[in-house]
């Protein structure tokens, strides 16, 4: 396997095509998901100044003087850009007067926007590429082509897998984030994800949000990954930490943008009931989810442990990680109705068409475990493209009318068909 800092990400074909026609690109993603190499590939030959937002003194300059902070002749980089707001309005101000394409490579370990003291200073002038924690198939050399394969071969797809039930446990705990990949000793890479959740507490969130009990966060960190792949309401949390819905609102709110946990929405035809359903969470990372819930990968095989909702959340994250760079424009849903009719993932291109998809941990799957989809489809008719669910088997097996059961490790190891 290389090494995972020297990976290449096909975010930075995003990246370069973005500074060829925009003043300024903001690469935004969870820290030490990579984001500070990925300028180094992109910057590569070019020209540029770098300034790190994280280092006191470029903060200080920065707060001191934004205007000459960001007076550069060449494409300037700014590091964790949300330590200094202030600085966007001057990138404005520099941008309208010289409107020449890659002025600026910022870098955001929070969704700019959602801070409190960011102005909203630059539509129409940034393009925004989000970089996930490494997928299975950037970490395996594989070809990450499942989203787009699924559209195009529909119920045809075929795969067949060698990878264990044993093997989708230590995946799963050793998640995407590039230093916790390369640590293999189990007690290391539990040092590291426990001091990465408490710096973003610590830190990050406090730019965030008015944080004032700091205990009844880092609880409901754990909590959340407890009910990882599951519908998250304040109002469903508001007993088990004592706190109002309101806060418990503001702090889920945070956790978000500062990329722990990511909610996805529910999907409907009618989109003022899409735009008011309860949203599912995951984790950004698996293995973050996995620590805080003080599993390692042979605790997760054990009866009761939480297997199927850390190994859902687990293709959930990974799914939103090809949606950044598939060929096909694609969102994430997942479906519930009032009739308990329920489908983990719901993707929609921007044709309509759908895919639904399942995931069962168990290494077999039955007639009963295509009940959402089936429903699914019979609301979509020929909307609908296929759907499937993901399990711990090895072998593709047809379980009717564009209905199919796959390897999860289909995910990663299936490749985009050829582009016409």
């Amino acid at each position: 396997m290389p090494t995972p800092h020297l990976i290449p990400r096909r975010a930075a074909a995003q990246v370069d095509a973005a500074l060829a026609d925009t003043r300024v690109v903001l690469i935004s993603g969870a820290r030490q998901a990579g984001k500070s190499t990925l300028v180094r590939i992109v910057a590569g030959d070019r020209l540029a100044e770098r300034r790190d937002l994280d280092r006191a003194q470029d903060r200080a300059a920065a707060i001191a003087d934004p205007v000459g902070f960001v007076d550069s002749p060449e494409l300037l980089v700014i590091d964790e850009i949300q330590r200094a707001p202030e600085l966007l309005l001057a990138i404005k101000a520099a941008v309208d007067e010289d409107p020449r394409p890659g002025r600026y490579l910022l870098t955001g370990s929070s969704r700019l926007f959602g801070m409190v003291a960011a102005p909203d200073a630059l539509p129409g002038r940034m393009e925004t590429v989000e970089l996930w924690p490494l997928s299975q198939g950037k970490l395996d050399g594989a070809p990450d082509g499942f989203v787009d394969a699924l559209f195009t071969l529909g119920p045809g797809l075929r795969h067949e897998s060698e990878v264990t039930r044993a093997e989708y446990a230590a995946r799963i705990v050793r998640g995407g984030l590039p230093e916790a990949t390369t640590r293999t000793d189990p007690r290391r890479r539990q040092r590291f994800f426990d001091a990465y959740v408490q710096a973003l507490v610590d830190r990050d969130v406090r730019q965030l949000s008015d944080i004032q009990h700091k205990g009844e966060l880092r609880k409901l960190v754990r909590l959340l990954a407890a009910r990882s792949a599951t519908v998250i309401t304040a109002n469903s949390l508001e007993s088990a930490l004592g706190l109002s819905r309101p806060t418990i609102a503001r702090y889920l709110q945070a956790l978000e943008e500062i990329f722990l946990i990511k909610r996805i929405p529910g999907w409907s035809r009618n989109l003022g009931t899409r735009a008011t359903a309860a949203p599912k969470l995951i984790f950004v990372d698996s293995g973050v989810a996995a620590n805080e819930t003080a599993t390692d990968a042979r605790a997760l095989l054990r009866p009761g442990a939480p297997f199927g909702l850390l190994l859902e959340s687990f293709v959930l994250s990974e799914l939103s990680r090809q949606l950044m760079c598939s060929e096909q424009f694609v969102d994430l849903y997942h479906y519930r109705d009032q009739s308990r009719y329920e489908v983990d993932a719901v993707l929609e291109n921007r044709s309509g068409h759908v895919v639904g998809i399942e995931v069962k941990a168990a290494t077999t799957v039955g007639p009963d475990d295509f009940r959402g989809l089936r429903r699914l489809a019979d609301r979509l008719g020929d909307d609908f493209i296929a759907g499937v669910v993901l399990y711990t088997g090895t072998s593709t097996l047809p379980f009717g009318d564009k209905l199919r059961a796959l390897p999860v490790s289909a995910l990663w190891q299936v490749p985009a068909p050829p582009a016409d």
